[in-house]
Order: C-alpha cells, then sequence, then structure tokens
C-alpha cells in the first residue's frame, strides 16, 4: 500500500518507540551525539523493536569518520542511515562535500541493505536563495536513497549558529517551501519535507510541496515550563494530532500528484528493506 510517509525523530528508547508505532508513525528516528559515546543500548534496542514492526528505523551519527560510522551501522543495524551535516560554510559549499559523498559511497558498498537519508540544508522562509540547496542535492543524489529538508539559519546571507555545529535541522523553524517544492520536482529519489513541522501546518507543506514524507521533530517534542522544547521528549498528543492531520489528508486529497513511496511489509529490513525506482519512487 502507497502512503505518505511519517518520520518521527529523536526517539532514544523502545517505550518511546512503542508508543511511536501505535499512533501509526512509519519511520522512528533516533540520534548518535558523538563517537564518544557512540555505543547507547537502549538505541540498539529501540532498533531492534522497531524491525519487528512494518516501521522502519533510521539513525543519525553526529560524526562522519568512516570508521566510527561503519562500526555504528555494525552494531545498530538500522534500516536507513541519516547524515544531516550543514554542508555550507560562510562561503558556499563546504569542502568537506567531497569526503561526505566519499563516506556515502563507502557505505553503499559496504552495507548495500541499509539506505541512506541525506538532509538537504534550506534557508527559513522567504531566504531561499542564501543556500545553494538544490546544488547540492545533484552533489548527493548519487549516492542517497532519500533527501530531506531541513532548515539552516541564515541571516543577511551569514551563517547563524545552529542548534548543533555542523548540522541542520532541530530548529524548531519552517524551512523554504518554495525551494523544497523544486527539490521534489527535480529530484529523482523521494524528498522527505522536514523543517519546523507541526501539526498546525504539516497539512499545508504536503499540499504545497507534494512531498514523499514528512518529518517532525521539535514541534511534536513536550515543553519545558518556559514553553522550551525538551530535546528526546516528545508530546504523545503533539504527533497523535501529526498522523491524523497527514492521514486525514491524504482520505481528503488523495496522492493524484505527490512523490509516491511504497513501504514494505514487516520483517527484517536485510530482506524486505526498499529499493529506489528512478521515478522517485521506493518499492519493495
Amino acid at each position: 500500500m502507497e502512503k505518505l510517509i511519517i518520520q518521527i525523530y529523536e526517539i532514544q528508547n523502545p517505550s518511546e518507540a512503542e508508543t511511536m508505532l501505535k499512533l501509526g508513525v512509519d519511520h522512528i528516528g533516533s540520534v548518535l551525539l558523538s563517537q564518544e559515546t557512540w555505543k547507547v543500548p537502549s538505541i540498539r534496542e529501540t532498533i531492534r523493536l522497531v524491525a519487528e514492526t512494518g516501521s522502519k528505523s533510521s539513525l543519525i551519527p553526529l560524526f562522519s569518520g568512516p570508521d566510527d560510522v561503519y562500526r555504528s551501522l555494525d552494531y545498530y543495524e538500522p534500516d536507513m542511515v541519516h547524515f544531516c551535516e550543514s554542508l555550507t560554510d560562510p562561503h558556499g559549499i563546504s569542502k568537506a562535500c567531497d569526503h561526505l559523498v566519499r563516506l556515502q559511497e563507502g557505505v553503499k558498498k559496504r552495507f548495500p541493505e541499509f539506505r541512506i537519508i541525506r538532509s538537504i540544508p534550506m534557508a527559513q522562509t522567504e531566504k531561499g536563495d542564501g543556500v545553494p540547496s538544490l546544488e547540492l542535492a545533484r552533489m548527493f543524489e548519487p549516492v542517497s536513497d532519500l533527501f530531506l529538508t531541513d532548515t539552516l539559519i541564515i541571516k543577511d546571507s551569514a551563517h547563524e549558529d545552529q542548534p548543533v555545529s555542523g548540522f541542520v535541522g532541530i530548529t524548531g523553524q519552517r524551512c523554504d517551501w518554495n525551494v523544497a517544492r523544486e527539490l521534489v520536482k527535480s529530484a529523482t529519489i523521494p524528498v522527505i519535507l522536514a523543517g519546523g513541522l507541526s501539526p498546525e501546518n504539516v497539512s499545508d507543506g504536503i499540499t504545497q510541496v507534494r512531498p514523499a514524507g514528512v518529518d517532525s521533530c521539535t514541534q511534536t517534542n513536550a515543553l519545558d515550563e518556559d514553553g522550551r522544547p525538551i530535546r528526546f521528549k516528545k508530546d504523545h498528543e503533539k504527533v497523535r494530532r501529526f498522523v491524523e492531520e497527514v492521514r486525514s489528508l491524504m482520505l481528503d486529497a488523495g496522492m493524484p500528484d505527490f512523490q509516491r513511496c511504497q513501504l514494505p511489509a514487516g520483517g527484517s529490513h536485510r530482506n524486505s528493506g526498499p529499493s529506489v525506482a528512478s521515478t522517485g519512487r521506493i518499492t519493495p
């Protein structure tokens, strides 16, 4: 059955993952915070739990040394590995991109059963020309299976400090949906829309961008007493509403001109992982 992917980050333990699965989440995303603390048994248990269902696991390593990444993939065995470096510097495209392309080539050769998600940085709303997003996508498309848009905070053409230095995401701010739509039109692989998505705006984002899926982290987190998002703690009611908004839109509008992804039924990712066709669809 084809449906719009719903992906939720940052899920770090089996209990939270089980709740997300019950709420109808398709992709469960976890994060490795550093190469020094790369081995986290609760995340491994989370990935194993997801492997027993029809949903998929995704793992972000916040490091890019090949040996460290390979060691982590051997240990966790996720369905997907997700790279989210910022790819840019104040002068434009970062020189680190050549290394990151080679890293993804290495992952594909060593772990052909895993799919690769590459975050494509995009400026926040109305600052879309401040980041060479489409050029970066062309660079990484040959070594990626899915793209994910995410927000890179810029101000007056200068790069602001990101929530996680050197990486894109968890800003809670929308990326420029016009640029995201152009990426969906031009890419031959599926695009997941992310960047400031919430239960309140996800329907508008889907309608405008026509992605293969949607992703939420910060805007579905629980809040502290000062109203600030709490990392690694989800607000289950927000996630429920997020899923409900997506599914209701699909029932009402159908999917005639959306990118489409067919998620395979459950079982081990090594035997049932999706493959990407040139149409931009994921097929079993």
